[in-house]
């Protein structure tokens, strides 16, 4: 109710303001009185009308005017006049005025005429200082509601003292709802997690040995991998205080407000010792100090120097354990990387064929799926993913299998959610038949050389069914877990790549080569280089000729200057365009060598819009020897 009144309120408050305004206006200024009126003065067989100040002054001279009525300052005035044109009759006037000037009262004197001068109507004094009084009071109301209001709300006005407070969530006992039986996936990094979960409980297991408890574990993995996730079962498992926040919310734009927010969030954790302090995108904060062109962020970097001298300063910090978590460490400072701040560095990387067959057996516990369908079938079909890449995955087939009012998940909803997590939306099927023919030869180049290259990685699917930005995609199934890469299987890899611009230029001629081939070419390039600058697999020697190609980082490597000379970069230049030269003079051979098997693959392709990889094999083995090849069934696009 008190809500409503102060709503209300707020509402009337410029309609109150407007109103007293007028009121004072109208209040302070000299109210006339109405000169209408002044025909009671009159006989009541007269009228009033109106006269101009010329025709006046020669009535007043003629001596035809009897008597006057000033009103208003001298503005407007009552005459009255003999009016020839009515038999001498007395005719009530209204004359406008250009003023009370000292010549008119003058004649008027001079010619014997009555006049009167009446003056000016004012509002009563009390109703005078009401007016003054009622907006100040109206005014200073409203803004005492609007302070009220605004500290009632987080961030108002009214809290300009809680500024420099944290904003981390604190529970005292966490509910997360997360357990380490939640997590899957990632082995490794549970036990250290869980290690730090004994220390809280069960401190004198490592005392007792003399060791000590760890101030920080850093959790390291690409974006998706569970780190977040982690840091929420830690939460449900700790059974103590826990406090978490992103590193961003610490950084504002003035300076020592972040350093302050630093002091708060630990002051607060040692009132509750022990307990865990969560801080996720830590890199938004503990950045690099002295990064950057000009210098580096005052702010962040003094909140910077906070944070390090909460976690291993002078004081310490006995009981609080921090976790943070980051996708960016390469650019952390080293000081908040050492031990005694960060004792612990855990990687969280995309899980293995067993951590997704896990993960996915976590993910499924809600879902219906079929007796047929192989949770591990589908682990060895997502290489790669990671356990948010995987969850998705599932929910996407169940979409799917509500869309098509199926009763449980099927490996056809598996394999269209797998083709649309990485490949994108599927679009409507291609018309034109020229283009059509043309994408089809284009996607059999690639399965054809992915299939009789001995070292590629065997076809899937190959389709005409567009997908994102694809007019057509061909499919390989790469060995289940690739750590190693050999030589062999990168050239294979970029005639795979070339195979379709291979196939428009045997087909089409040179003239009519596509930009179709735009996004292998890229790939060519990429692998290429990196083989010969960067795995050595090229004549100039097992040399690493270029740095890691990260995303360049303000500071520290915009000017970084290279230590590779021109002539090196030159013959590097050509050992790329040797090797691509190569391949694809072998692609095109296969090819040309393959002419017939194509034209009828391309043929039932652009009938039937998908041939699976088994099918593909079948028809091309009735023209040419497939080599044999180590079949698996995880599916990956290229």
């Amino acid at each position: 109710m008190n809500q409503r009144w102060r709503l209300l309120a707020l509402w009337l408050l410029p309609i109150g303001m407007t109103a007293v305004l007028a009121w004072q206006l109208l209040g302070s200024s000299q109210l006339s009185p109405d000169t209408s009126n002044a025909t009671s003065i009159a006989p009541k067989n007269t009228a009033v009308s109106r006269m101009s100040y010329g025709r006046f002054l020669d009535y007043v001279q003629d001596g035809r005017v009897t008597s006057v009525d000033i009103f208003d300052g001298g503005r407007n005035a009552v005459v009255e006049a003999i009016d020839p044109d009515l038999d001498n009759r007395v005719q009530r006037i209204r004359v406008d005025l250009p003023g009370l000037a000292p010549e008119l009262i003058n004649t008027l004197k001079e010619e014997g005429i009555s006049f009167d001068i009446h003056p000016a109507k004012t509002a009563p004094p009390a109703l005078g200082i009401l007016g003054n009084l009622l907006f100040p009071i109206i005014l200073i109301t409203g803004l005492i509601l609007l302070a009220r209001r605004s500290s009632s709300m987080p961030g108002g006005p009214g809290q300009a003292m809680q500024f420099g407070k944290t904003k981390a969530r604190f529970a005292m006992e966490a509910e997360t709802g997360v357990k380490f039986d939640d997590v899957a996936g990632v082995t490794e990094a549970k036990q250290d997690l869980q290690e730090v979960v004994t220390f809280l409980k069960q401190p004198e297991r490592f005392t007792s040995v003399g060791a000590q408890i760890p101030k920080g574990v850093l959790l390291v993995g690409p974006p998706g991998t569970g780190k977040t996730l982690l840091a929420k079962a830690i939460a449900g498992e700790a059974d103590v205080p826990f406090f978490s926040l992103s590193g961003s919310e610490f950084v504002e734009m003035f300076v020592g407000v972040g350093a302050s927010r630093v002091r708060d969030l630990f002051k607060r954790a040692k009132e509750n010792s022990p307990c865990l302090i969560f801080i996720d995108e830590i890199d938004a904060v503990g950045r690099q100090r002295g990064a950057g062109i000009g210098g580096g962020n005052d702010e962040r970097e003094q909140t910077l120097n906070q944070l390090l001298t909460e976690m291993d300063g002078f004081e310490g910090n006995s009981g609080i354990i921090i976790i943070a978590a980051t996708n960016r460490p390469d650019v952390l400072d080293s000081a908040l990387m050492r031990p005694g701040r960060f004792d612990r560095q855990v990687s969280v990387d995309p899980p293995d064929i067993k951590g997704r067959l896990s993960i996915l057996k976590v993910h499924s516990r809600n879902k219906k799926l079929e007796a047929s369908l192989s949770l591990e079938n589908i682990a060895r079909r997502t290489p790669g993913f990671t356990g948010a890449d995987l969850a998705n995955l599932l929910n996407e087939a169940a979409i799917l299998t509500a869309r098509r009012r199926k009763e449980s998940i099927g490996l056809n909803e598996i394999d269209d959610a797998v083709d649309r997590i990485i490949a994108g939306m599927e679009g409507q099927p291609l018309t034109d038949g020229r283009s059509k023919r043309l994408i089809a030869y284009h996607e059999v180049g690639h399965a054809l050389i992915g299939t009789l290259v001995k070292d590629h990685d065997p076809v899937q699917k190959v389709t005409l069914i567009p997908r994102g930005q694809a007019k057509g995609l061909t499919w390989f199934s790469p060995d289940d877990e690739q750590m190693l890469i050999s030589r062999g299987q990168l050239k294979a890899r970029i005639m795979g790549a070339l195979g379709g611009r291979a196939a428009e230029d045997v087909v089409f001629g040179r003239a009519e080569v596509t930009t179709g081939a735009g996004g292998d070419i890229q790939q060519v390039a990429s692998m290429a280089r990196q083989m010969v600058t960067k795995f050595g697999m090229s004549d100039l020697g097992p040399m690493s000729l270029e740095g890691d190609s990260q995303e360049v980082f303000l500071g520290r490597d915009l000017m970084t200057r290279s230590d590779m000379s021109d002539a090196i970069a030159k013959q590097i230049d050509e050992k790329v365009r040797e090797m691509v030269k190569l391949c694809y003079e072998e692609t095109l051979l296969i090819v040309k060598n393959q002419r017939e098997a194509m034209d009828k693959l391309v043929e039932i392709l652009v009938d039937k819009e998908t041939i699976d990889g088994d099918e593909f094999r079948n028809i091309l083995s009735e023209f040419t020897l497939i080599p044999d090849k180590e079949r698996i069934t995880p599916i990956l696009n290229t």
